[in-house]
Formats: C-alpha cells, structure tokens, sequence
C-alpha cells in the first residue's frame, strides 16, 4: 500500500515559496517543486498537481516526501542520483589523456574524438567506446587536441628587459608638453564594398546585409597616441613605405608638436621605422634637423602590447571600422569623424602596468644579471 504524504507548510515557508516563484533567478526544478508543494498544502491531489504543473506522479511523491520527511529545504534540492557507472576508469581516463597529449597517428595532422576512441579500444579491454565519453573524460582535464593556438613567444634577456623597462619609464613620467611621449604604430585596413545595399533595420527586424561584398584594395593607417594626455592622430596612406613613415615623423615635429624641444616617439621594430628612413626621403639637412627634435625608443620583439598605440587601434576598429566601407574617400571621412569627437571627449588610455608589476609579474622570466659570493 503506498503512504500518501501530507504537506502542510507554515505560513512562513509559504511566504517563501510564493517569493520564489515571484522573481529571481531559479532553477526551472526547483521551481517546479515550490509549485508542487504550494499546491499540496492546497489540497490538490497528486494526479492534478502532475497535470498541471507536468512532471510525473512519482515527482510530486518524492517531493511530498522529503518535505515531510526532511524539511523544506531538502524537498526543494536536487535528489542525488546513481547514474551509471563510469564507462573509464581512473587508470584509464590518465591513459586517455596521456594518449591525447602524444603525437597522432602517421598521416594525421591532430587527434579527433573518433581517433582517439579508435585507440583507446586497442590499449584497453573495452569492446566499443563512444565519442561522447572521450569528450566528457577530456573535458574534465581541460584538453582539445583538435586545437591549436598560436603564441609568439618573446626570448626574455637583458635586451628584452631593458627596453621594456625604458618603455615603462617613458609612461610613468610626469606629463611635458616640452617632451612628449608619442605611441607610434601602422595597420593595414581592406577597403570592403557591398555588391547590394543592406536593408535597413525596423522594429523587431535587424539590419540585412548580403553576404556577398568586393574588395576595393587596401590602405594604411599610420596612427600617433600621446601617451600623457587625450589625443591621438590617424593617417590614412596608400601604402606603408619607408616614405610614408619618414612624412609622418615630419608632421609629428611641424604639425602636430611644433613647440616641443624633443618628441619621443615609442615604436616596434619594423625595418622602416629607423632614423635613416628620413634620409632616403628627404635631403640631408632636412633630415637632419626632423631628427634633431625625435627621440626613438623601440619595444621588445614579439612585445607590441607594450605599446599604448595599439590599444587604440582596436578602439578604432570596434568603434569606427567594424562595418564594410568601400570607399578611401569615405573612409577618411569616417576616420576624421571619430578622431574629432573622440579628442573632444578627453579619452585617453590610463596605463597601468609599470616597472615595478612587471618585476613582479615577470620576475622568474628576468635573466640572472649575477651572482652573489
């Protein structure tokens, strides 16, 4: 004979349950089971409390009683479950990860869930084994061995340090109009046209664009950041020769800071960006007296995001150029604009890796610069 449970719930527990249901964020069982309980202290019986809420009849059983059972709280959490067993073992689950950690077959470029399977029967006594439990058994370790990331990694030695090191003295210094400190990068940018006009957005309809387009080239941008106060410059050039690079270190001292005593300028170490650039550009003299007035301080190899310009430019193409512009014309248009209020705005890029985090954060990589006796 099966006992019926009897769920009387005390006003405050009924309170409880009725501000569950009202708001939050719940799971949809829970809730499930606050609704089965409040309607059992209602009277309802156990086939209508299933119809309507639809669960099962053994669901409103079990939750009636470990509510009269327990308690509130064990009535409204999730019962453990059995569940089968694990179809690897301990033992075997190391060996699945050991295997995919190796090298793959011959002939195949990167491990798959079938592959692995495929082996996992021929080192172990199983019969069968199902892509789904290699899956679940590499996930538990975090592993995909059909992924590959691609990483630069930097050789951390003395010349890596030093001119990270001056990099982040130049940031930290007090702001100078006399001597700036000017972030300096280029990119290329595809000039991408539509081969039909989008249509455009409507309530409860989104922007549709053809997924056909035509490459109209591409250009370059140069673009300068001052790194103390809220100004930044884009140029937008066909190419990106050693004589576009030489004409923007010329605005930099004739434009842009004609007043300053000396303009360092952060750079990478791209082959156009050295001081005889300007001497393939312009005459001696004239060379000359551009590098008078710069100051060139390089980042280390493989260690471009210690240039503040680069923040910059992933805030140009978020906020301007993620969208297909076609045009050199418009382009420039649309660049201008940005730079414009974003100058009017006052934003600039509040660095806050120095000297001393970097010690820290990258002390084990420091190279030993002696010993002590």
């Amino acid at each position: 004979m099966t006992i019926r449970y009897c769920v009387e719930l005390s006003e405050t527990e009924r309170n409880a349950l009725t501000a569950m249901l009202s708001g939050g964020v719940q799971a949809a069982r829970k809730l499930k089971r606050a609704q089965i309980l409040l309607a059992a202290d209602g009277g309802t019986s156990d086939a209508a409390i299933a119809a309507c809420i639809g669960v099962g009849e053994s669901t409103v059983y079990r939750t009636k009683r470990r509510f009269v059972e327990g308690n509130l709280e064990a009535a409204l959490t999730e019962e453990p479950r059995a569940g089968a067993a694990r179809k690897l073992s301990g033992r075997e689950t190391a060996l699945l990860v050991a295997t995919a950690c190796a090298d793959p077959p011959e002939g195949r470029a990167r491990w798959t869930l079938e592959l692995l399977a495929d082996e996992m029967v021929k080192l172990t006594d199983h019969t069968d084994l199902s892509r789904e439990t290699v899956r679940r058994r590499l996930g538990e370790n975090a592993l995909k061995p059909w992924q590959r990331n691609m990483w630069c990694i930097p050789q951390v030695d003395g010349t890596y340090v030093a001119r990270m090191e001056d990099v982040l003295d130049l940031y930290a210094e007090a702001p100078d109009s006399r001597r700036p400190v000017i972030c300096f990068d280029e990119s290329p940018t595809q000039l991408i046209g539509e081969m039909r006009l989008p249509i455009p957005p409507a309530p409860g309809q989104p922007e549709r664009q053809d997924y056909e387009y035509k490459r109209n080239g591409t250009v370059n941008l140069f673009v300068s950041v001052d790194a103390h106060r809220p100004w930044r410059k884009v140029k937008v050039t066909d190419r990106r020769t050693t004589q576009d690079y030489a004409h923007c270190m010329r605005d930099l001292v004739d434009v842009h800071y004609p007043e300053a005593d000396l303009i360092r300028v952060v750079q990478d170490n791209l082959s156009t960006h050295t001081p005889g650039a300007l001497y393939e550009t312009f005459p001696p003299e004239e060379a000359h007296r551009i590098l008078r007035r710069l100051e060139f301080h390089h980042t280390p190899k493989h260690a471009s995001w210690l240039n503040m310009v680069e923040i910059e430019i992933g805030v140009l193409r978020g906020q301007c150029l993620d969208r297909r512009i076609g045009e050199r014309e418009r382009l420039i248009s649309e660049i201008d604009a940005w730079e414009q209020a974003r100058n009017a705005s006052g934003a600039r890029i509040n660095w806050m890796f120095d000297t001393q985090r970097a010690r820290e954060k990258l002390g084990r990589s420091y190279p030993i610069t002696g010993k002590q006796s």
